[in-house]
């Protein structure tokens, strides 16, 4: 299979290189397709020129996902692995492994626009947000601290605006399908001349294809917009996010093969899921005020203030854990522009980031979902805060060169409530850290760019790693960081109807944080050596027939995406097992996904996906694997064309055609081998979307 893509991949290349070289004009009849720009490094800059692994996936690339779940639209980016354990329980990783990630996001910098949403802690609260609400997702790959913090997987940067749409409108959606699913949603967009307004709400509720895994979320998003004087703006964003789902737990390969979609059975010793009620809720407030001031045509100004407070409840087998958690701060930065000239053109940025989350965290015994008896209760205040600088420049506009550095602070407070009523915060503070980024791309004609990059990486504990569910601080775990190096090319032809990117990348990772369970299936964190992470990434895009209005094929779009992990471990002891040479826990190594969508006549289209997954080792020895698996998706819509202004449209699809039984989100190294958390089978949906 990867011969054959990388045959596809060549002959494409091949072919448009020439036809770019030809310098074939468009057909007047064909739409204009617009070039691919990120803002993630703090200004606006073609894809091309970036020196950086970044994936965009824009507004129309995330409609003709399922718009349920981010698993599919982020599955769909190289080098990314997203999982859902049970409906509403995401893992993200980015390049790299879900060791540390029972559930949650960990290692990964996430962002809402200029916001963290990423808290002081390190959790990332991702399942709180409605993918359907999201305009645009960034993710930049690999280690980025130094415009970014503390971070060795990646930044993740959700855009709740459309910088294509502008206009006024009013939108309003719904679908439903297999296993109990419904997804409503609405929109309002309100723009006059110098303001913005965008408003989303949903609801969704999932059953689910498990015993004891229903899921509801209510969801409010707002976005506000104020053009106050030149390109001066102020934008105001707030979420408001209530999300309750129920976790069926893994299963044993026997209880896995007869019956997947059993919740996890009881045993001698310990009750089982539907017994203890096990499940988690959510609901999370966040809010903050951006601004961004121009003094002259050189000089800027970015500043965003932000909060956020998150009550979190995790009736579990073992207890009932309640978290209460209030996070604030303030991310700036300063650029200076120079004049523009032929041969030279640079910028610098000078910026701060700060943050505090305090932690109010208390664990019960568990009475079929009830709270018992107290168990332990403690506080804790995370301080995170990082100076950052960037030099970038535009050579002869060939060659351009980035250097930033960050320095970084973490430390912890903390003191016991119960049983030891401590009146004391103990401290424990982080050594400060370097972490600098020097890359360059250079643009040997229109059509290649290459570029090479080498990055430091530093991830610090989270607090969920500090004090885990065996209810000890754990004062000595220590961060996590490594170098990254890295060299790749991006192609394209002279009309933005076709783009590969290649790279390669060698991450060494030191001080590896792993998690280990207890006999009594409670978890603690260590550092245990450490990781080399080989990987190969390519992405492709294709117009083979490009948009246009009177053909009977009106657009045919080809996208393929493969990936390509040799991570193994390094120095890696465990008590006296040696798991150093084995493969990294729960990666596979190839990933392809391939993609066609075309467009017919009466605004029908088409969507089919394909996605490999190679096998995956489930615990650190690499002595059991979940198989290989196949995925088979589709959608097929109909937009009739319904006055000048509105635009409707109906839809059905399926996804896993080829009814392959699989995990999506396997427990890793699981006390009595319940590694498996079974996903769907076959399953449909329809809807319809509406937008005037």
């Amino acid at each position: 299979m990867l011969k054959r893509f990388t045959l596809i991949t060549l002959i494409l290349a091949a072919f448009t290189v020439t036809h770019a070289q030809n310098k074939i004009k468009p057909n007047r009849d064909t739409t204009e397709l617009k070039p691919v720009i990120i803002k993630g490094y703090l200004s606006d800059q073609p894809v091309i020129s970036v020196p950086a692994s970044v994936s965009v996936l824009n507004a129309a690339q995330l409609r003709i996902q399922p718009d349920n779940s981010f698993v599919n639209a982020l599955n769909t980016v190289p080098g990314v692995r997203t999982e859902e354990r049970s409906p509403g329980s995401y893992r993200l990783s980015i390049r790299g492994s879900l060791l540390r990630s029972p559930f949650g996001v960990r290692d990964v910098k996430i962002y809402f626009d200029d916001i963290p949403l990423t808290d002081a802690g390190g959790n990332s609260y991702l399942n709180a947000i409605d993918i359907a609400a999201i305009q645009k997702v960034e993710i930049l790959k690999g280690p980025d601290g130094s415009l970014f913090g503390a971070n060795s997987g990646g930044v993740v940067i959700l855009s709740p605006l459309n910088r294509y749409n502008d206009s006024t409108y009013i939108s309003a959606g719904i679908n439903g399908g297999s296993y109990g699913l419904f997804h409503e949603k609405a929109a309002v967009q309100l723009k006059t001349t110098n303001y913005l307004l965008n408003i989303n709400q949903s609801f969704q509720t999932y059953h689910g294809y498990r015993q004891n895994s229903d899921t509801h979320r209510n969801y409010l998003q707002l976005a506000d917009s104020w053009n106050y004087s030149g390109k001066n703006t102020l934008k105001a964003l707030g979420i408001y996010s209530d999300l309750a789902y129920q976790t069926p737990g893994g299963l044993n390969l026997a209880q896995y093969t007869v019956n997947p979609r059993l919740a996890r059975q009881p045993t001698a010793t310990l009750p089982g899921a539907i017994q203890q009620r096990i499940g988690i809720t959510t609901k999370m407030y966040l809010g903050g005020l951006t601004n961004e001031y121009h003094f002259n045509d050189h000089i800027r100004n970015v500043l965003a203030v932000f909060g956020n407070h998150v009550d979190f409840a995790n009736p579990f087998i073992t207890n009932y854990e309640q978290r209460s958690e209030n996070t604030y701060g303030f991310r700036t930065y300063f650029e200076l522009t120079g004049d523009k000239k032929p041969n030279l053109n640079w910028k610098v940025d000078l910026g701060f980031e700060w943050q505090q989350t305090n932690s109010h965290i208390a664990n019960y015994g568990n009475k079929k979902g009830v709270k018992d008896t107290t168990q332990t209760v403690d506080y804790i205040h995370t301080n995170q805060h990082f100076v950052f600088a960037r030099y970038a420049a535009d050579v002869y506009k060939r060659l351009h060169i980035e250097a930033a550095v960050s320095l970084n602070d973490y430390g912890y407070d903390f003191k016991n409530l119960y049983p030891l009523n401590q009146n004391n915060f103990t401290n424990r503070n982080f050594s400060a850290q370097l972490m600098p980024r020097l890359a360059l791309s250079y643009q040997f004609i229109n059509a290649l760019a290459w570029r090479a990059s080498v990055s430091r990486g530093y991830s610090s504990p989270t607090t969920a790693e500090v004090r885990p569910t065996d209810n000890i601080v754990n004062t000595s775990l220590q961060a996590q960081y490594g170098w990254n190096y890295e060299t790749g090319f991006r192609l394209r032809n002279s009309d933005e109807t076709f783009m590969l990117d290649a790279s390669v990348y060698y991450y060494r990772l030191n001080n590896a944080i792993v998690r280990r369970l207890n006999a009594n299936e409670t978890e603690h964190y260590i550092n245990a050596g450490g990781t080399n992470q080989l990987g190969t990434e390519a992405s492709l895009y294709y117009w083979i027939i490009r948009p246009n209005r009177y053909n009977f094929i009106r657009g045919l779009q080809l996208n393929e995406s493969f990936t390509y992990s040799h991570f193994r471990f390094r120095d890696y002891m465990v008590t006296n097992a040696n798991y150093s040479g084995n493969r990294l826990t729960g990666v596979p190594k190839n990933v392809f996904v391939s993609s066609l969508q075309i467009r017919f006549p009466e605004s029908i289209a088409l969507f089919v996906q394909h996605t490999f997954t190679s096998k995956i080792p489930l615990n650190d020895a690499s002595t059991i694997y979940a198989p290989k698996y196949n995925l088979l998706q589709s959608r097929v819509s109909y937009q009739p064309t319904i006055g000048r202004k509105i635009r409707f449209e109906i839809f059905a699809a399926a996804d896993n055609l080829l009814n392959q039984k699989y995990s999506l989100g396997n427990d890793l190294n699981a006390v009595g081998n319940r590694y498996y958390n079974a996903a769907p089978l076959r399953n449909y949906s329809v809807g319809m979307n509406f937008m005037y």
